[in-house]
């Protein structure tokens, strides 16, 4: 019985991951022309999955510093990484929009992948030292324009067991680039949620 409700709940949030990625990506095409607009427009997808994700995956979600989360304020918001789950948590508490900075390979993900290509946001070749650098430089100067806050994982990779990995530079390079204050996202238990490699959630 258990397996049968980790499968419905699996296929719930993909079913919806995949809805709200085939309406968000026809609107990403009508703005395409604006990188600024097709950014803002994503914030009504990131609630709707966000919340959705939140309740399939079993998350009991309880958000303790929310004051300090200003949608006027631009700001790197810096996430610890651990499971799948933290993706539906962040897109349920981030304030305003963000740009996101992930690894290229988020283009694996069945829907998300996809209409992240469109969104506007970042993603970063790991690999590739001087490219990654030279695009942090670049995403340090549209912000800055735009007005926008950065949203990313310091760690560069998931935790297994939920302590913190060693951080990687970018979110020094971009804080020294933008002048932005830096606010911490800690996720605690998300580990225990979704284990890290596997398609089993057991709730918190």
């Amino acid at each position: 019985m258990a397996l049968l409700i980790n499968a419905l709940r699996l296929l719930a949030g993909l079913t919806v991951v995949g809805i709200a990625a085939a309406l968000q990506t026809v609107v990403l095409l009508v703005l395409l022309p604006s990188r600024v607009a097709r950014i803002r427009s994503c914030v009504f997808f990131e609630r709707v999955v966000g919340v959705s994700g939140v309740w399939l995956t079993g998350t009991r979600l309880t958000v303790t510093g929310a004051e300090h989360l200003d949608p006027r304020r631009p700001a790197i918001y810096a996430v610890n990484h651990t499971s799948i789950a933290d993706l539906f948590v962040v897109l349920r508490v981030m304030p305003g929009s963000a740009v996101g900075v992930v690894k290229k390979e988020i283009v694996r993900y069945p829907f998300f992948g996809q209409m992240y290509l469109l969104s506007g946001h970042l993603r970063v070749d790991r690999g590739q030292h001087a490219t990654a650098v030279a695009a942090m430089h670049d995403l340090a100067a549209f912000v800055r324009r735009a007005r926008l806050s950065i949203i990313l994982t310091p760690e560069g990779t998931r935790s297994r067991d939920g302590r913190l990995l060693p951080f990687k530079k970018g979110l020094v390079h971009l804080a020294l680039q933008t002048g932005l204050p830096v606010v911490p996202l800690v996720i605690t238990g998300a580990h225990r949620v979704w284990e890290k490699g596997t398609l089993k959630l057991t709730g918190a």
